[in-house]
């Protein structure tokens, strides 16, 4: 007797899938809606549960290479290093899912299904869940999506993983509101800001599922919206997989929003405009919906076949699937830890040197570690995190590094975000401490910051009164007086910025001898910001967000027009500019040449030749910036639309080739609509943005040129 179609890999993935929903009653399609989907042993399908997280490393499910968290990884500014990093976390995903499967197994977080990446833009450096995101611009992050997706999903005859594109469309914050909060957005922010990364996952990724939003955008809940998922990613994107809604985002349909009135309602609302899966317990209401007449069983099939598809893609019901004999073995190994050394690294942005880095360990006999994050692991993982088999501290790497002769001393200096460390004491006890060490030393390294418990996802234990967000961009606690009196001692100061997003550190640009964004690097952060504090290898990461003084310069939290907001549209002078970040080295632009004149809809080709005039090897980061010089539509200021990582041994020139697509110079109009608009174009290319800010902290300008479009 032959095999069934679905048992068939003759057959294509959706004709398998539409055979075995086809041998389904009502009832067991409506059950393979749930995340949690139960066995439907009769047709030998296990259950599966779609729930599993794999924004640094695979998370949640015990031991596992961590790579630094999104927004380190954006740092880094480099394609292909991002996406060998997500091969890597695949790799590691398929033997986990191996073992378990070997085991039965079958529990939340074990399955092949990733919700990752976050693609939305950090908009807002109060938003706690930015550092899960690659910034605040849109064509950085839909490189980056698009390479991290390429990763996961692999180009083989079978997915390695499914990926989701999450959380669709409009959302970057407040937490602590967005269960009911509507995200008002006109069509041009829409189109320029919010929607690119998006259609990138889709369009060029083939990304095979998306994640909705707990917010309203322009009136509808995000995992309910005709406009978005069915008009927007299916109809006008041309979307094939599936989507997912968020965890118990469509309860909020009836119990915030108040959008609709009961559960079944809700899950209609949901299931009729297209949310396949439901992360939450709803759609134990499906059955209930259909016997109300709110949705009937072909909508029901449409979505179980669309989920079952996807488990076809990846072979879940092959027995010869091409990822089966990836062994146990791979995860955690030597050679993915020494990926994620690598990245962390390359993520870490040096803010500011007064020329005391790298240090000279010879000269060292007595080193201060000072501060909150100096021996936190915490900091090290960030959040959606797994376990790794071993964690290396600020305090640790630095130990580790030193000679043996060099005394390293230690104190935490005050608690992360708590006025004292001991109950009983009085307010700031540790700080005396902090002081005593500092003074006895040669110089400083002082740990401060967040970590996850302070910014991060609603409900996050430490600042559940701001819903995960921060309420500014304040050092939290007692750190500002920390770092004010460690700075005091007069002994030289280097700043280590544990954070996943941009904070005001006026003081410390004014006061400290050199700052490191090391943001949360990874288990092996400390290895690698002591790589970096004596030289070992240069930083060289650039900054994915823009730095501001103060949230006095930012707009309304809930306002979501992007006025003010992020490089592309500041009107004020920033603290630190995106694409900014130094190397122990001296590079610079030295010849530009691109042509004149392109025809309309034609890429625009750059040579760029960068030199490095200084004394270290370093890598850089090329970086090419399109302003447009007649359109009324376009932006305040100017786009990144190239940028490619480049090393540069001391004395070396290089020259690199860089393309700016058609696409990156088109203008976006009020209704939301883009086309070249201008004849005129001036590119900017160089090391960092042209603004005046970045030529006075990097000392050197970019290269210009007007490109004309015929």
């Amino acid at each position: 007797m032959s095999k069934p179609i679905y048992l068939d890999p003759s057959y294509s993935p959706e004709e398998r899938a539409k055979d075995l929903v086809s041998r389904m009653t009502v009832e067991e399609k409506a059950s393979q809606l749930r995340f949690d989907a139960p066995a439907v042993e009769r047709l030998g399908v296990p259950e599966y549960n779609y729930w599993n997280e794999a924004l640094h490393g695979v998370a949640r499910a015990g031991t596992a290479t961590i790579f630094p968290q999104a927004i380190g990884l954006a740092a880094m500014f480099d394609e292909d290093l991002l996406q060998e990093i997500a091969e890597v976390i695949a790799t590691e995903g398929r033997a986990k899912y191996n073992e378990a499967v070997r085991k039965n197994d079958r529990d939340i977080y074990k399955g092949l299904t990733f919700w990752s990446p976050n693609i939305n833009i950090f908009r807002d450096p109060r938003w706690g869940r930015g550092h899960e995101t690659y910034g605040e611009d849109p064509y950085l992050t839909s490189r980056l999506g698009v390479r991290f997706i390429k990763g996961l999903q692999g180009d083989g005859k079978t997915m390695k993983l499914a990926a989701c594109a999450k959380h669709f469309a409009v959302h970057s914050g407040p937490e602590s509101l967005r269960h009911e909060f509507d995200a008002q957005a006109t069509p041009k922010d829409m189109n320029e800001t919010y929607l690119p990364a998006f259609e990138a996952a889709v369009k060029e990724a083939k990304v095979e599922a998306v994640m909705g939003a707990y917010n309203r955008t322009n009136g509808e809940p995000c995992c309910g919206s005709k406009t978005l998922i069915h008009d927007l990613l299916r109809e006008k994107w041309g979307f094939q997989g599936h989507f997912t809604s968020d965890c118990w985002a469509i309860r909020d349909f009836h119990t915030h929003h108040m959008v609709t009135k009961t559960a079944p309602e809700s899950a209609a609302l949901a299931l009729n405009n297209g949310c396949d899966v439901n992360c939450g317990n709803t759609y134990l209401h499906v059955l209930a919906a259909l016997q109300e007449g709110l949705v009937n069983e072909e909508t029901i099939t449409r979505s179980a076949e669309r989920l079952f598809t996807t488990r076809m893609k990846l072979g879940m019901f092959d027995e010869d699937c091409e990822y089966n004999k990836i062994p146990y073995e791979v995860n955690d190994c030597k050679e993915h830890n020494a990926l994620s050394l690598k990245a962390s690294q390359k993520s870490m942005v040096l803010l500011k040197n007064n020329g005391i880095l790298p240090l000279k360990k010879e000269s060292l006999k007595n080193i201060a570690v000072i501060g909150p994050n100096a021996d936190s692991q915490l900091m090290l993982k960030g959040n959606y995190y797994g376990t790794a088999s071993k964690y290396t501290t600020i305090l640790e790497g630095i130990q580790e590094a030193v000679d043996p002769d060099t005394r390293v001393w230690y104190a935490e200096g005050c608690h992360l975000y708590k006025d004292r460390v001991e109950g009983l004491a009085k307010t700031n006890d540790r700080v005396s401490e902090a002081v005593s060490v500092a003074e006895r030393c040669d110089a400083v390294v002082l740990c401060l910051g967040l970590d996850s418990l302070i910014e991060g996802e609603e409900g996050d234990e430490g600042n559940s009164y701001a819903g995960g967000d921060k309420a500014d961009l304040n050092l939290p606690g007692f750190q500002q007086n920390l770092l004010e009196a460690v700075c005091g001692t007069g002994t030289p100061v280097i700043l280590i910025l544990g954070a996943g997003s941009a904070m005001a550190i006026q003081y410390a640009q004014e006061h400290c001898a050199a700052i490191l964004d090391v943001w949360y690097p990874g288990s092996h952060g400390g290895t690698a910001a002591a790589d970096l504090l004596f030289g070992k290898v240069s930083p060289s990461g650039k900054l994915p967000v823009t730095f501001y003084h103060d949230t006095a310069d930012l707009p309304e939290f809930t306002d979501y027009s992007m006025k003010g907001r992020t490089y592309r549209y500041l009107e004020t002078t920033p603290l630190y500019p995106f694409g900014y970040g130094l190397t122990y080295s001296k590079v610079e632009a030295a010849a530009l040449n691109a042509p004149e004149a392109v025809a309309k809809g034609e890429p625009v080709a750059i040579e760029l030749t960068l030199e490095n005039r200084g004394e270290f090897d370093v890598e850089e980061v090329a970086q090419v910036y399109v302003k447009d010089l007649e359109s009324p539509n376009a932006v305040r200021n100017w786009s990144l639309a190239a940028f490619q990582r480049v090393a540069l041994a001391k004395g070396e020139k290089k020259t690199v080739f860089l393309t700016v697509q058609p696409h990156e110079l088109e203008a976006v109009n009020e209704q939301g609509q883009r086309q070249i608009e201008s004849g005129s174009f001036q590119l900017f290319a160089g090391i960092s943005q042209p603004d005046d800010r970045s030529v006075e902290l990097t000392g050197t300008s970019p290269l210009s040129y007007i490109v004309h479009i015929k």
